[in-house]
């Protein structure tokens, strides 16, 4: 089959990660694979090196001073629908990630990993229209899918996330790349993400804040956020979370866009992952962090109950987070349940259902 799978972004966010990570297996399965994107910031590639046996289009988005959120999204469709339309006929399937790509690939099939909601007139259009305009729907877990059977009376298919858990598996055993992250930062807690409403940021400040509090032995834990690539406009939550920050007198390290060998002996070094996202589809970093022994606190959300069961801690206030936080950090679980739940999940496995969904579909 030749395949377009489409996304937003170039850079490391959920949906480009899993769109990367699919492309490279359909590809090592014998499928013919493009993957089209906006190239933003001046990028021609994205954040890291992709299989030779896929192709990347990188459709070349500027930045325009003064734009707001809601004109960048209907300029983001755009450019990259009159690109996508100049070869749209070389390709039997149309497999669109988010909502920008799939506005632009309208007809085409959509992966909905997770659902939003707007208050951005044109956000809340590109949404709406990218779920009920796709003629086919997956989701990446079981909890999004009934959300969107409820929500719009549709019947997507479930097909989970791979996991690269061999990946953060060596991490863990990486000891100069551990090592420097510690020189750096100490003994830490890690958010992936960035700073963001949907993430949960501001419950994770208080949580950390009431931690070092309440036990002297946590004076020394620094929260650190890694990541935080996005095309929405978070200034004026990320100002409020800063001036919260200095009234509770605590530093946060932010480091950015990481480079691609970075990110595990991050996540490996970390006393403890916090995913307290208000809202998750699959929860693929924290099943990243299993892979490499480290405990994890999950926001108490449906489908991460879903993805982790039991072999997380969960938590819902700042209270309750910093509570788990204590827990795991005091007592670490036994790594081995999360790590086979990690071991699970492969992107092999995970491009066979697509191949099976994309014959179905092309068929009917």
């Amino acid at each position: 089959m030749r395949i377009a799978l489409l996304t937003y972004s170039t850079r490391p966010r959920g949906g480009v990660v899993h769109t990367l990570a699919l492309a490279e297996a359909l590809a090592a399965l014998g499928e013919e694979v493009h993957v089209w994107t906006l190239g933003r910031h001046g990028d021609t590639a994205f954040f890291r090196p992709v299989d030779p046996a896929v192709t990347v289009h990188a459709v070349p988005f500027e930045a325009r001073e003064g734009e707001s959120v809601g004109e960048r999204i209907v300029r983001s469709i755009e450019v990259l629908r009159t690109a996508f339309a100049q070869q749209r006929h070389r390709y039997e399937i149309v497999h669109a990630q988010d909502c920008i790509s799939a506005n632009a690939a309208l007809p085409c099939i959509r992966t909905i990993h997770h659902l939003d909601h707007f208050t951005t007139p044109q956000l809340a259009a590109c949404h709406e229209k990218a779920v009920v305009g796709p003629y086919a729907h997956i989701c990446v877990s079981q909890s999004v899918a009934d959300e969107v059977s409820a929500g719009w009376g549709l019947a997507p298919t479930v097909i989970p996330n791979g996991v690269d858990a061999a990946r953060f598996a060596r991490a863990a055993e990486d000891v100069a790349g551990r090592a420097a992250w510690r020189a750096k930062l100490d003994r830490y807690v890690l958010a992936l993400g960035g700073i963001e409403p949907r993430k949960g940021s501001l419950d994770l400040l208080e949580a950390y804040a009431a931690l070092r509090c309440s036990d002297p032995r946590h004076q020394d834990l620094t929260l650190v956020f890694g990541g935080g690539e996005t095309l929405f406009d978070y200034r004026d939550y990320r100002a409020t979370f800063d001036a919260r920050a200095r009234e509770l007198g605590v530093r946060v390290v932010v480091t950015g866009v990481l480079e691609e060998d970075e990110l595990p002996p991050l996540v490996a070094e970390a006393s403890a992952l916090a995913m307290v996202s208000t809202k998750e589809g699959f929860g693929l970093a924290a099943l990243e962090a299993l892979a490499a022994g480290v405990p994890v606190v999950a926001r108490d959300l449906p489908v991460l109950r879903e993805v982790f069961g039991g072999r997380v801690a969960y938590a819902s206030t700042p209270d309750e987070i910093a509570a788990s936080l204590d827990a795991v950090l005091d007592a670490p679980p036994d790594p081995t349940p999360g790590r086979d739940l990690a071991a699970a999940y492969t992107w092999i496995g995970a491009a066979r259902a697509h191949r099976d969904f994309y014959e179905r579909v092309r068929n009917d």
